[in-house]
């Protein structure tokens, strides 16, 4: 399902303008995948409904943007006012904080398999966008009301100052494999162009996994 949200009588189609906004999908789930790749018929087929709830809101709402919408409001403020962010920057960094506390409200830590690694990425993301302009940046400096407004939100009975406890320890934990990793990765950037077998060391013997690697690469040039 598609809604028109530019001005004006709709025109073109979602694939030739992107003012349609898509808010609910349908997927018909037939098949069971097996070990080996073959598919079996499920004994009931059904139907998967994907709604985007801020899509939703934000269409209802009349809004321009998602960021306008009852649950990412207080994290743009919030965000915008402690860090002075604007524009992608505030957006990425205020989403990826408010999902990350939705995670770790549900038991999730960082680690580096399944979800704990999902939210390692999403918190080391919104760090390198913080220290991009600015190294003293700290989630220690959050404000209370955007984390408490989303654990509310989602009823989930973790407190702020656990959500704190978490993020302020991925916080240290990658500081220090940046501070370790830099050096390693521009040695090895002096020796030419990085091989897969450079990048399978590094994560093996540093644990530097590839995506931050290429961080680290970029910073060198």
């Amino acid at each position: 399902m598609f809604v028109w949200t530019g001005d004006g009588p709709p025109r073109g189609t979602p694939g030739t303008d992107d003012r349609w906004m898509e808010v609910r999908n349908h997927v018909r789930m037939r098949y069971r995948r097996h070990p080996d790749g073959s598919l079996t018929p499920l004994r009931q087929p059904n139907v998967d409904t994907g709604m985007g709830l801020e899509r939703l809101e934000m269409v209802l709402r009349g809004h321009c943007s998602v960021f306008e919408t009852e649950g990412l409001v207080p994290w743009v403020r919030g965000v915008r006012d402690v860090w002075d962010l604007r524009d992608e920057p505030l957006r990425l960094v205020g989403d990826h904080l408010r999902s990350s506390v939705v995670v770790v409200g549900d038991g999730v830590r960082p680690s580096n398999t399944g979800r704990g690694y999902v939210l390692r990425r999403l918190l080391r993301r919104v760090l390198t966008t913080l220290w991009r302009d600015e190294p003293s940046r700290s989630l220690s400096d959050l404000p209370t009301g955007p984390v408490r407004h989303t654990l509310d939100g989602f009823r989930q009975g973790v407190t702020v100052d656990e959500v704190r406890e978490v993020l302020s320890g991925e916080e240290r934990r990658f500081r220090e494999l940046l501070r370790r990793g830099r050096p390693v990765v521009r040695r090895r950037r002096s020796r030419g162009p990085l091989t897969d077998e450079d990048y399978r060391d590094l994560h093996d013997t540093h644990g530097l996994p590839r995506d931050l690697v290429d961080g680290l690469l970029s910073e060198v040039g």
